[in-house]
């Protein structure tokens, strides 16, 4: 099979995940009352389409605890990924803790020229109160970039580590939807804000994903995902 069909079979899956949970969200949408599973792998699209099919664009596939031992849960990393709605850093976040919104913010600073705003972005796993008040605007234009993205999410709940089952479906899900050193299918347009990254990974491959974007995908997984699919409901 190529892999031009077997993308379509992809976004077959994410058509069929998106009707059982009664269609797409936004993170400014939700809340950790929904009954989220306590494991999975998440998939955020832009408002961009398919030229084939019309079908919104995968733009980022992740998941979560796939460390031995990793208590993290699948809304622990959604709501990381959203930022605060309350408290010092309300509409914004913490980058330092979300690689993606590292990039999303770093490709903001490279389109917008903030680099003197903003020269520490991205620095180091943590960063004292005085640094995050001062990032904290940008933080916020990154919350209200991520909150506006539709998302699915499947239902995986295998122990945590590399090994996992969410491991090898957010793997090979990335591997098959990036175009990095691939024929280009699908292909991101000017506009998108992924364009402005400095990271070639990111620009070339379409995707907010810069780990395993280069590799080949095992086909196989599309059977583990649908079974997932099958048993995934609304929250």
């Amino acid at each position: 099979m190529s892999r031009r069909s077997d993308l379509d079979d992809l976004y077959d899956l994410l058509d069929c995940l998106e009707a059982n949970v009664g269609g797409k969200r936004r993170l400014r949408d939700c809340t950790g009352y929904m009954n989220w599973p306590e494991r999975g792998v998440y998939f955020f699209f832009t408002e961009e389409t398919r030229d084939s099919t019309g079908q919104l664009r995968l733009t980022r596939v992740g998941t979560h605890a796939v460390s031995s031992g990793s208590g993290t849960s699948l809304w622990n990393r959604l709501r990381t990924h959203r930022g605060a709605n309350r408290g010092s850093y309300e509409g914004g976040g913490n980058h330092r803790g979300s690689v993606f919104r590292k990039h999303v913010g770093r490709a903001m600073i490279e389109r917008d020229g903030l680099h003197d705003e903003y020269p520490h972005w991205g620095e180091g796993s943590s960063a004292d109160r005085e640094r995050r008040l001062a990032e904290l605007d940008h933080e916020h234009r990154v919350s209200e970039y991520i909150r506006d993205l539709p998302f699915l999410w499947v239902a995986v709940d295998d122990e945590p580590g590399p090994q996992s089952d969410r491991a090898y479906i957010e793997r090979n899900a990335i591997a098959l939807a990036s175009n990095y050193r691939k024929e280009t299918i699908d292909p991101q347009s000017d506009s998108w804000l992924g364009r402005n990254s400095p990271h070639e990974k990111i620009t070339d491959s379409g995707l907010w994903n810069v780990d395993h974007v280069e590799e080949e995908c095992d086909p196989a997984f599309l059977d583990r995902l649908a079974a997932a699919v099958s048993e995934t409901s609304a929250p």
